[in-house]
C-alpha cells in the first residue's frame, strides 16, 4: 500500500509541474503581446527545466514563442546581431521538434521567420563594415550563412570580412571550410536599373531581368561575368597560414588547389605571391611566367616583375615593365610613379660626385656638365610625375616630388601653380 501511495504522490507532482509550464507559456504568451520580450523569456526561462519532458506540441509553442521574443528584441535593436540568432536557433528546434512528430502548426510561419533573419543579419552586416564594425559584421554573416548552408557566398564573405578586422584566427576556419567544399563563387550575374530607385538590382537570371525591363520597371541591363574566387581564399589562406609560420602548409595548401584546379589562373598568380611573401624571387618569376603565358597583360604581375627588378638594380627591366603596365591600362598611377622614382634614382651619383668637387677650373667646368646631366634627369621625370599626380591628386609625397623638381629647375610658374593646388 505503501508504494502505491509514492506512485501518486510522484504523478501529483508530475501533474503540478505539467501547469506551471503551461502557465509559465502562456504568461510568457501574454508578455510578448504585450511588447514586453524580456519578461515572456524571462517566464520561458522558469519553465526551461520542465520543457524537455512537455509534449511536442508545448515544445513546439515554447520554442515558437521564444522566438518572436527574441526577433521582436532585434528589431527593436537590442543586441541585435546576438537576438537574430538566438530567434533562429529557437525557429530551428520548432521545426526538428515538429517535423520528428507529424504535427506542423507553427513550422510554416517559423521558416518564414528564419528567411527574414538571414535577410536582416546580411543588411545588418553591410551596416557594420560601412561603419568599421568588420568583427561584427562579420560574425553576421556567418550566422546567416549557419542559416542556409547552401548559400556559401555568405562564408566567403564572412572569412574576407574576419581578415578585414585582422582577426585571422576567425578567419581560418572558415576559408579551411571553403578550401574542403572547394568553393569558386564563379558564376555571372544579372542586373538592370530600377527606375524608381536608381538602384542596380540583381536578378537571379537574364529572363527574369529581360522581363522587368519589357515591363518597364527597369532600365540599362547588364550581364557580367563573375570571376573565380579560388585564388584570393587560398591566397588569404595561405598568408594566416603564413603569419602562424606554417609555411610548408600553406605551400602545400595552395599546390594541392592547382592540382584539383588547374585551369584556375589565379592560383598560380596566388602561388607566386605566396613565394614573393617568402621572398623566394625565383620561383617567384618563375610562376609570373606561368601566368603571364596564359595572362599576358596581367598589370599586376608586370608590376611586380618592375619593382623586383628595380630591387635588382635591373634599370632597364623595371623599365620595360612599367611602361608594359602603362601601355595596357595608361591609368596605374603607380606605375608613373615608379617610373619617376626609379629614373630620380640616377641624380644620386651625380649629386656624390658634385659634392667632392673643389673649386679649380677643371672642377667648375666638370660641375657645369653634372648640373646639366642633373637637370636632364629632372626633365626627364615631369611626365610621369604630372601623370601620377593627375590620376592621383590626393597622394601629397607625388606632388611635393614634382614640386621640389620644378624648383630645382626654376620652373617658378609651374610650381606656384601646383602649389596652389595642395
Amino acid at each position: 500500500m505503501k508504494s502505491k501511495y509514492v506512485i501518486l504522490a510522484s504523478a501529483l507532482l508530475i501533474s503540478v509541474a505539467t501547469f506551471a509550464q503551461k502557465d509559465q507559456i502562456k504568461n510568457a504568451e501574454k508578455a510578448l503581446k504585450g511588447g514586453d520580450a524580456q519578461g515572456a523569456l524571462a517566464q520561458l526561462k522558469d519553465a526551461e527545466n520542465l520543457i524537455v519532458n512537455a509534449k511536442d506540441t508545448e515544445q513546439a509553442q515554447y520554442y515558437f514563442i521564444q522566438g518572436n521574443a527574441y526577433l521582436d528584441l532585434a528589431n527593436k535593436k537590442v543586441e541585435e546581431g546576438k537576438n537574430l540568432s538566438l530567434a533562429a536557433e529557437s525557429y530551428k528546434k520548432l521545426i526538428d521538434i515538429e517535423k520528428a512528430s507529424g504535427k506542423q502548426k507553427f513550422s510554416t510561419q517559423a521558416a518564414t521567420s528564419i528567411t527574414n533573419i538571414k535577410g536582416q543579419l546580411i543588411n545588418s552586416a553591410i551596416a557594420d563594415t560601412q561603419t568599421n564594425k568588420s568583427a561584427s559584421g562579420a560574425k553576421k554573416l556567418y550566422d546567416a550563412y549557419l542559416l542556409d548552408k547552401k548559400d556559401t557566398i555568405n562564408l566567403y564573405y564572412a572569412a574576407s570580412t574576419y581578415v578585414n578586422a585582422q582577426d585571422y584566427d576567425a578567419a581560418l576556419p572558415m576559408y579551411e571550410e571553403l578550401k574542403n567544399i572547394n568553393y569558386s563563387g564563379k558564376g555571372t550575374s544579372y542586373t538592370a536599373v530600377n527606375k524608381i530607385s536608381g538602384n542596380e538590382d540583381g536578378f537571379a537570371n537574364a529572363k527574369d531581368r529581360d522581363l522587368a525591363v519589357k515591363l518597364g520597371t527597369h532600365e540599362k541591363p547588364k550581364t557580367e561575368t563573375i570571376p573565380s574566387k579560388r585564388g584570393e581564399i587560398y591566397k588569404n589562406y595561405a598568408l594566416i597560414l603564413l603569419q602562424k609560420g606554417r609555411k610548408e602548409d600553406a605551400k602545400k595548401a595552395i599546390a594541392d588547389a592547382r592540382k584539383t584546379n588547374p585551369d584556375d589562373s589565379s592560383l598560380i598568380i596566388s602561388e607566386a605571391n605566396l613565394y614573393l611573401e617568402t621572398k623566394d624571387y625565383e620561383t617567384y618569376k618563375k610562376l609570373v611566367g606561368e601566368a603571364l603565358q596564359k595572362d599576358p597583360n596581367n598589370t599586376e604581375l608586370l608590376f611586380n616583375l618592375g619593382v623586383l627588378s628595380a630591387n635588382a638594380k635591373n634599370e632597364a627591366d623595371a623599365e620595360k615593365y612599367y611602361l608594359k603596365v602603362i601601355e595596357i591600362d595608361p591609368k596605374y598611377a603607380n606605375a608613373y610613379l615608379n617610373l619617376a622614382a626609379l629614373k630620380l634614382e640616377a641624380e644620386k651619383p651625380i649629386i656624390d660626385e658634385m659634392n667632392k668637387l673643389g673649386t679649380s677650373a677643371k672642377d667648375m667646368k666638370r660641375y657645369d656638365v653634372l648640373k646639366a646631366q642633373r637637370e636632364s634627369v629632372f626633365k626627364s621625370v615631369i611626365p610621369y610625375l604630372k601623370k601620377a599626380n593627375e590620376l592621383d591628386p590626393k597622394n601629397q609625397d607625388v606632388a611635393k616630388t614634382l614640386l621640389g623638381v620644378y624648383k630645382a629647375l626654376e620652373m617658378t610658374a609651374e610650381a606656384k601653380a601646383l602649389k596652389a593646388t595642395m
